[in-house]
């Protein structure tokens, strides 16, 4: 006979807490959605059957979409680190104020809202307000084609984070270095009028030039750019105004099975950075040595003091000291 099979008594009851969890969520998500739907501002944005206008996107856009070559798309979009990261101009202005309207009048009702993560305080989720079913179809008839042709090793996508993203003042600044839970992201700006807040990228994830600039971005109502999850990055502050921002996060369980993305994503695999890191891009939730080059930003920043794990002790650059 085989042998009984021990199971940890707490295990049983976490994995138990959290399929209770899992469950109470789903439903609350599903009364939201049937909550909002006499309510929304812009009923089309949530007809997956009908889809994504195509009024919706600049002509040039829809041009190369039809053509859908590398050649075209290569053409049409800026890269702005090589092989790493592009921008494209998308949506027109009319689909900015349609989708900013839709967040307010989301904001408006009182309704309870899960944020994007754990590091934005005022955003959305769009698949928690009935719109899962266009992001789909955006995935599919737009995002996944544009990712196979910029990094065709990883796909196919089955899996989307689709939310908002707000930063103002006396609300979210700006975002710490980071990077995404993503294979493949793309981010538009809807605006609105802002100054400052620029996207700083530095080097991907586990190689040795990891937290080395390489370019910041400057947002274009309108326009798009895309970049792999494990790029570096973050959102520097807002100076006046106000800036929303549309996030896909394209996820693919073939290409996480793979030996490639597995290598890429450990501890282990992390290179030995070639030097210091560049103060851009030094994040106080991740790094160990932060404070030796920067000040932290805020009392909510320091918290993380001391408990980054950036970089490893195997991957230390020569000369490296932690903060105290």
């Amino acid at each position: 006979p085989l042998p009984a099979l021990q199971v940890d008594p707490s295990m049983v009851s976490q994995a138990r807490r959290a399929l209770q969890q899992t469950a109470e969520e789903s439903l609350q998500r599903l009364s939201v959605i049937k909550r909002y739907q006499p309510l929304r501002a812009h009923p089309s944005l949530f007809h997956e059957v009908d889809g994504w206008k195509m009024e919706w996107f600049q002509p040039g856009f829809l041009e190369v979409l039809r053509a859908d070559t590398l050649e075209a798309w290569r053409g049409f979009a800026t890269e702005h680190v090589p092989g790493a990261v592009f921008s494209c101009p998308i949506f027109t202005e009319e689909f900015c104020d349609m989708v900013i309207e839709e967040v307010e009048s989301f904001s408006e009702t009182g309704l309870p809202a899960r944020r994007p993560n754990s590091m934005n305080r005022y955003g959305l989720i769009l698949n928690h307000i009935g719109m899962e079913g266009m992001f789909d179809r955006l995935q599919e008839e737009v995002l996944s084609k544009i990712s196979a042709h910029f990094w065709p090793e990883v796909g196919p996508f089955d899996g989307h984070h689709s939310f908002i993203v707000r930063y103002k003042e006396r609300q979210d600044l700006g975002l710490d270095m980071h990077t995404d839970d993503s294979d493949v992201t793309f981010n538009v700006c809807l605006g609105k009028e802002f100054t400052g807040a620029g996207l700083s990228f530095c080097g991907v994830m586990g190689s040795a030039t990891h937290r080395k600039h390489t370019y910041t971005l400057q947002h274009k109502r309108g326009s798009m750019c895309f970049h792999l999850g494990r790029q570096r990055h973050g959102a520097d502050d807002i100076t006046s105004g106000e800036r929303f921002n549309l996030i896909v996060w394209n996820t693919s369980r073939t290409y996480r099975a793979t030996h490639h993305y597995k290598t890429g994503t450990t501890i282990a695999g992390v290179q030995q950075e070639d030097g210091p890191p560049d103060p851009v891009c030094l994040s106080y939730t991740h790094d160990r040595d932060y404070g030796v080059f920067k000040e932290y930003p805020s009392a909510s920043a320091l918290e993380h003091k001391g408990r980054g794990w950036c970089p490893p002790a195997h991957a230390e650059y020569v000369g490296f000291v932690a903060e105290a």
